[in-house]
């Protein structure tokens, strides 16, 4: 992977992590005993043969502290075969069979889709397993968390237009392999994009993601609205385009270091996305080369948004005009409607001879 000269790595602030409360610690254990196991290696009644290849030993997995919660699941530290992992618990509920059954379809899909995917921005799968009614889900821990919890410790507008072109740069390419292996994410944000070493940042939470050739009806998707593309909101077929929308928003947030519509509820944004045809506003300090990509984006078209492979090609190019001019961000001026595709430094105007 190529690294930039002018990307200087920028250090995160450490926390003490909080000691789990007694409740916790009993809620845990309550979860974490379903995944116990003399015969060390975990398999499901009636598993096939491919699933083995994910299956995980879990003599080898020690859980520690929960770090993350979500409304069905519980992300843990661990060590797994002595490397640093987040450990993801999928509690199936038993009052809710119909819940059960997605949170379970939901979790195949997901395992199915890591199992396939190495790519340096995308989140390094070890193995899974599945014990009803939890599962469990095994990565690889990054120290810098999500990209969302980062911008939030930031000052607005205060990320420099080159660590913006650095992270974006990062989510692109992972969005730009995804896309090749014909998976769509659908639920692309900053919580999802997580920091690791360097601030390398990994596309993550494949629990809704879908193959292209596979995606069926939308009706009842649960996406995040703030970052939906308005014809999933409209609950319309969609293609890939729906995560280009989403990458819009992000490089937004990136910007900005602010939550999209955060004077809304998500059901207003929802409304004003779809209805009034509204767009977070871009800040005047915003650079032109990348007010230009964003708009492009997030067109209500998804025919006129760009795909991953120019997003990155155009992201690149600025990269390699900030190794010649590090001001080159800041500096640059778009000569026509399509030149942002263009990445050179402004050029001094000389006087005509005659």
């Amino acid at each position: 992977m190529k690294r930039f000269n002018w990307f200087k790595q920028i250090s995160n602030n450490g926390k003490l992590e909080r000691r789990l409360s007694l409740g916790e610690y009993k809620r845990a254990v309550s979860w974490s005993k379903y995944l116990v196991s003399t015969g060390g290696e975990i398999k499901a009644k009636g598993e096939e043969e491919e699933e083995l290849e994910w299956s995980a030993d879990m003599s080898q997995l020690f859980i520690g502290n929960k770090f993350a919660m979500g409304k069905h699941s519980r992300i843990y530290r661990g060590v797994y075969k002595q490397n640093d992992v987040a450990v993801k618990l999928i509690s199936q509920p038993e009052e809710d069979r119909d819940l059960a059954s997605m949170l379970e379809r939901q979790f195949t899909s997901e395992v199915d889709m890591l199992f396939r995917l190495k790519h340096p921005n995308i989140i390094t799968f070890f193995a899974a397993c599945k014990k009803p009614p939890v599962f469990c889900i095994i990565n690889e821990y990054l120290c810098g968390g999500s990209l969302r919890a980062y911008l939030h410790q930031q000052e607005p507008y205060s990320l420099h237009p080159n660590l913006v072109l650095k992270l974006a740069i990062d989510i692109a390419r992972g969005m730009q392999y995804l896309h090749s292996q014909g998976i769509i994410h659908r639920d692309l944000k900053s919580e999802n994009l997580l920091l690791g070493e360097d601030m390398c940042v990994k596309v993550a939470d494949f629990g809704i993601s879908c193959l292209e050739s596979q995606c069926g009806s939308v009706k009842g998707f649960t996406g995040t609205y703030r970052w939906m593309a308005p014809e999933m909101i409209k609950e319309k077929k969609h293609t890939k385009k729906i995560d280009v929308y989403s990458f819009a928003i992000v490089m937004w947030e990136l910007l900005t270091a602010l939550t999209p519509f955060d004077n809304m509820t998500p059901e207003q944004a929802a409304f004003a996305v779809c209805q009034k045809n509204a767009r977070p506003p871009l800040h005047a300090s915003c650079p032109k080369a990348f007010c230009g990509l964003i708009r492009r984006c997030w067109s209500s078209k998804p025919d006129k948004r760009p795909g991953f492979d120019e997003i990155v090609k155009v992201l690149e190019g600025y990269a390699a005009s900030v190794e010649r001019d590090p001001d080159f961000l800041a500096t640059y001026e778009p000569g026509g409607d399509r030149t942002f595709l263009i990445c050179y430094p402004r050029r001094q105007k000389s006087t005509p001879t005659r």
